[in-house]
């Protein structure tokens, strides 16, 4: 019964005439973001394009000089989007749409899918080649084989669960903390405050850092195929 009522904090049960809005969280960065377009440029904005510009610059060297010209924007586009979710979870009462699977794992499965359908229809004896790391005994090769099939088929899911799993933890610790609020005596909860402030500077820090995470293994499976 606890872990049921812990867990209900990621419900989305927000809803008007049946319709979940919780989903809604999900495009409130969409109508912040514009702004930056039109308004006098500001340090945020600026520091902004500088993250972007060496994002940029970091995916086309992992996916390398000759191919896929503009294929950074689809990436650092899914970093903004991820890192803009995962900060709007932090705020209270703002569902967090990147805890769910749903989400995750609708970003993660089309994109790996598209790279396998793109690499195995234009480059199969490649894509065939890399089943085999070179140097491998023949011996091992079918074993080999099974493998990299099996990392292969798992990463659209490793991506997705690893960026659920990680906004779910930090937020569940939050919450058990929270809970224990009213039933501690003053300097136990000033206490609580500073160590859930911590938490909450370790939270955003994690939203960062699985945004970038999610971005860059993306990017690296594109630049296998």
């Amino acid at each position: 019964m606890m872990m049921t009522s812990l867990f209900s904090v990621f419900d989305p049960s927000t809803n008007i005439l049946n319709l979940s809005l919780n989903w809604l969280s999900t495009f409130l960065g969409m109508m912040l973001i514009p702004s930056i377009f039109w308004l006098v440029p500001s340090r945020f904005s600026m520091i902004w394009n500088n993250l972007l510009s060496s994002l940029h610059k970091e995916f086309k060297l992992l996916i390398g000089p000759s191919k896929n010209l503009g294929a950074t924007l689809m990436f650092v586009s899914l970093f903004s989007f991820i890192l803009f979710n995962n900060f709007l979870g932090l705020f209270p009462y703002i569902f967090t749409s990147s805890s769910h699977l749903t989400m995750t794992l609708t970003l993660a499965l089309p994109l790996w899918l598209s790279f396998m359908l793109y690499g195995w229809i234009n480059h199969t004896q490649h894509m065939f080649a890399h089943l085999v790391p070179q140097g491998t005994p023949p011996t091992l090769m079918p074993f080999m084989v099974c493998i990299e099939t099996i990392s292969n088929s798992i990463r659209p899911g490793t991506l997705a669960v690893r960026l659920a799993a990680n906004m779910i933890a930090g937020h569940l610790l939050l919450t058990l903390l929270g809970n224990t609020g009213p039933l501690m005596s003053a300097t136990s909860a000033s206490l609580l405050v500073l160590s859930q402030i911590a938490l909450l500077t370790l939270e955003s820090a994690v939203a960062m850092i699985q945004a970038y995470v999610f971005a860059v293994l993306t990017t690296l499976y594109a630049s296998e195929i």
